[in-house]
């Protein structure tokens, strides 16, 4: 069998492993009443969508795995997806505690309100959050500007400091293979141990920054992980592809329970689990170069989170595409648009290789 057909052969089966394994996945969950609770006031209609669903990712990424067991770049990037998705997988499961109430304004008065960092026009609703918001929330109430129409229930989580520990040992998983062993072309000795740490726990965090509207995340990597699988194969190099193309399978799949409207959400478990296999696939391979500027559309939002928190800029919202949202663009137009972005600066990439000589 030529590499054509065995790369569709993998791609067809890693697809069909994941509608599987989350069909199966979404009813245990629904039966389960196992489900979501956005804090994002745009989102409250939301609640009750099956949570977790990454888990269908990586039953079906094992499944994959056990039977391309030879294909050791395979083999590895599913195994840093098991111990990533794990750890996602606690994190959800400690979610599912609620740790407070926050209520939900609403101004019903005729001019903007400014409460925290947010300024509501009138008949707008948003989350009182911070604790400038809370504390301006009471005289609110009191001038009659304000008033509450809700609550949401916002999750207990693991603290960033353990989420990025735990990060940190998943990428000495990586380490400990001794399978990368350069990185951009370049032999690194003992220093491509901070470099698999940074990716790992970078790409971790941005995909599960992404991963706030339906198909959003899922969409980026499918996009992401099949431009990288073509620039190998462009490269000559099918085996190194076979990772990218069972995540590009993994990620169809499960886009057709996530594109919108979402009939399950894959949760941490299935963002630690996409970003980490993502990023090990990448080192594995040795295509950092390509792989970081597939993923620019993440990266790039975590900048500019990053950037708010400083206090470098000022978000209404955060993440960016809650920004979007909270302005008034649809979620079905933001997700599309992070798709075209990153599928144009894919394509780019994809070209300018093929311009210069080889």
């Amino acid at each position: 069998m030529d590499s054509l057909q065995n790369g569709w052969v993998v791609l067809a089966l890693a697809l069909l492993a994941s509608l599987f394994f989350t069909a199966f996945i979404k009813k245990i969950l629904k039966n389960a009443n196992i489900s979501d609770s956005p804090i994002v006031t745009e989102h409250r209609h939301k609640a009750g969508t099956p949570t977790m669903g990454g888990i269908g990712i990586l039953m079906a990424a094992l499944f994959v795995s056990c039977i391309y067991f030879k294909n050791t770049y395979l083999i590895i990037t599913c195994f840093i997806m098991m111990t990533a998705g794990l750890v996602g997988l606690l994190d959800d499961l400690i979610g599912l505690k609620t740790k407070e109430l926050q209520k939900i304004v609403k101004n019903i008065s005729k001019s903007p309100v400014e409460i925290g960092q947010l300024s509501l026009k009138p008949g707008e609703e948003a989350r009182a959050a911070t604790e400038k918001s809370k504390n301006d929330l009471e005289g609110l109430l009191k001038t009659g500007n304000v008033e509450v129409v809700g609550e949401a229930p916002i999750k207990s989580e693991v603290k960033e400091s353990e989420k990025i520990m735990a990060q940190f040992i998943i990428a000495l998983f990586l380490v400990g293979t001794g399978a990368v062993t350069t990185i951009g072309g370049f032999s690194l000795g003992f220093l491509v141990i901070p470099i698999v740490i940074i990716g790992i726990i970078g790409a971790i965090n941005a995909v599960n920054l992404i991963d706030g509207m339906d198909g959003l995340a899922a969409g980026i990597i499918t996009i992401a992980s099949a431009s990288c699988a073509i620039f190998l194969n462009l490269n000559g190099n099918f085996t190194s592809s076979v990772p990218f193309i069972a995540l590009t399978g993994l990620n169809l799949g499960f886009l057709a329970f996530n594109r919108y409207p979402a009939s399950i959400f894959m949760g941490d478990t299935g963002s630690f689990a996409l970003g980490g296999g993502y990023a090990a696939a990448v080192m594995l391979t040795d295509t950092a170069y390509f792989g970081v500027l597939a993923l620019a559309v993440p990266i790039v939002s975590v900048i500019i989170s990053l950037m708010h928190r400083a206090h470098i800029i000022k978000l209404p919202v955060e993440p960016l595409h809650h920004t979007l949202h909270y302005k008034g663009l649809s979620e079905k137009k933001i997700v599309l648009i992070y798709w075209a972005l990153t599928l144009i600066i894919c394509a780019i990439g994809l070209y300018f290789y093929q311009s210069f000589p080889k």
